[in-house]
């Protein structure tokens, strides 16, 4: 949700809170093993900032796609139970936030008349206040960063505007988690089809010199081997090159 105009002081507070987890939350994409990785990080990194000294803050990063929703990440088993709770009613702050793109606090959940029977549940756990704030995604995936509170009223004004901007930071730099993971991904396979080529070319210039054939009829004999034996070309070539005690190639993507 767009705020056309925040009090100085929350300004200061959005600083306050963002700046320095600004920079960590780059770190962390670079650092991470994957996205996951990245938004436990994110998670935790959140508690740190916005909790105090007797004031313990959950928070959880719920994910929706278009026929699941589940907590990607999460700063404790506690704060992935009280998510979870949302998900048994299908509904809550941090699930609104996420379908509708707009903010949902919840100042004292033993007054909330939203969302039906789910408001009990979380306050049998013990919870009072829980705020959800979305973060921005592209395509049909959408998300919310869930803060949960055993006090009432623990997230007022200025830390609610503060979050939005941490929202729209962490949407910036999952976004390059995502770009991250893909290229990653990509590399990976690339490695995988650069090494299967090597693997085949090679088991096939065995078959030419044992056979005293051409490069197509030394692929003819490899593929009518892997059709015959059920088993993928690659792996075929790999017993070629073992039977005459050749290593299998390594590649220069490989370093």
């Amino acid at each position: 949700m767009k705020r056309e105009s925040v009090p100085d002081m929350t300004d200061e507070l959005a600083a306050r809170i963002t700046a320095p987890f600004s920079e960590a939350l780059q770190d962390s994409v670079l650092d991470s093993a994957d996205i996951e990785e990245f938004l436990t990080s994110l998670a935790r990194g959140t508690v740190e900032e916005l909790s105090r000294q007797g004031h313990e803050v959950l928070c959880g990063v719920t994910l929706l796609r278009r026929r699941t929703k589940a907590t990607v990440a999460s700063s404790s088993e506690h704060a992935q139970r009280m998510d979870e709770v949302q998900y048994r009613f299908d509904d809550g702050p941090c699930l609104r936030a996420a379908r509708t793109g707009q903010a949902q606090y919840v100042p004292d959940f033993r007054t909330e008349t939203r969302f039906g029977g789910y408001v009990k549940a979380v306050s049998d756990q013990g919870l009072r206040s829980a705020l959800g704030t979305p973060i921005p995604l592209d395509g049909e995936a959408s998300a919310a960063l869930d803060l949960y509170s055993g006090e009432p009223d623990a997230f007022d004004e200025d830390v609610r505007a503060a979050v939005e901007v941490l929202a729209r930071e962490a949407s910036k730099a999952l976004r390059m988690a995502v770009r991250i993971a893909h290229l990653a991904d990509t590399a990976r396979h690339l490695r995988t089809a650069m090494h299967s080529r090597s693997t085949i070319q090679l088991a096939a210039g065995v078959i030419m010199g044992q056979n005293r054939c051409n490069h197509e009829v030394a692929m003819q004999i490899l593929k009518a081997a892997s059709s015959g034996r059920n088993m993928k070309l690659h792996d075929v070539a790999a017993n070629v090159l073992a039977s005459i005690g050749q290593e299998i190639p390594a590649t220069h993507f490989d370093s």
